[in-house]
């Protein structure tokens, strides 16, 4: 019973500890005890780490509609960050867009605008717009900081009871693998830790409204998730990207209720 109450008493004390962050768009308040700085070195040492393992595309046409299409999401979300007053919020940020040579199925974000898009895909998007779904949905988690509030809730449940600046330690081994099970992004990580449906739809809200501040059509965001809801491996069990990207009946049909909002910033273009 008293090491309960000194568990509960510690998770109480850590909430007390942490200032309450705001989600761009939706508002929402999330838990977030990892400071930007520290989640983004993180991500930078990690990204490092996934380049120098994994071959990136030769493909130098592909290469080039993934870094057009990321530069392009990349300067409508600052240019929407400083609409509403929020440009701070992307200090210390080292935007990269790569295509990994990988036939995975998989795309991911993150902290600091590291952005990896996997070759395998490609046939799925079809085309610029269809990246640019991608783009502005993975790009979204990050600005609305999922993978800190993921790794926040991580480290209270797996770490509970290790003090806070020994568990945000960049060389602690087992906040590295919290970390990287965030994304999927080293195949010496066997699990991915899945968004929260909240945070999904946070992020497909966002992006969308992204990629149409960019001058990409958000319509098109139904038929790419439709195409990615009908693809299967050969084993006929969800691929990658949909075991943390759940695609669904449920979920086009919210995408299709977010489109006008996202299209008021598409005519503005």
């Amino acid at each position: 019973m008293a090491k309960i109450l000194s568990v509960l008493l510690k998770t109480c004390f850590l909430f007390f500890l942490v200032s309450c962050a705001t989600v761009p768009v939706t508002g929402r308040q999330q838990l977030n005890l990892v400071p930007a700085r520290q989640l983004m070195s993180m991500s930078f040492q990690n990204y490092d780490d996934f380049l120098k393992k994994n071959k990136l595309s030769a493909d130098a046409e592909k290469s080039l509609l993934v870094r057009r299409t990321g530069k392009a999401v990349q300067q409508a979300v600052e240019n929407y960050m400083r609409m509403i007053g929020r440009t701070t919020e992307l200090d210390g940020y080292q935007w990269e867009f790569n295509l990994a040579e990988d036939e995975a199925v998989n795309a991911w974000c993150m902290p600091g605008g590291k952005v990896v898009i996997y070759t395998g895909i490609l046939p799925i998007t079809k085309d610029e717009t269809g990246l640019a779904v991608v783009m502005g949905h993975e790009i979204a988690h990050a600005i609305a900081n999922h993978g800190g509030e993921r790794l926040s809730h991580g480290l209270m449940v797996e770490m509970g009871g290790v003090a806070l600046s020994e568990a945000l330690s960049t060389k602690n081994p087992q906040t590295k693998q919290l970390f990287l099970s965030l994304y999927g992004a080293g195949s010496q990580v066997g699990y991915v830790l899945p968004y929260s449906r909240l945070q999904e739809s946070e992020a497909d809200r966002m992006g969308l409204i992204f990629m149409a501040i960019a001058g990409y059509d958000p319509g098109q965001a139904v038929p790419f998730w439709q195409r990615m809801a009908n693809q299967k491996d050969g084993k006929n069990t969800p691929l990658e990207f949909l075991s943390t990207h759940p695609s669904d009946e449920t979920r086009i049909k919210e995408i299709r209720s977010m489109l006008p909002e996202a299209m008021q910033h598409y005519k503005k273009n």
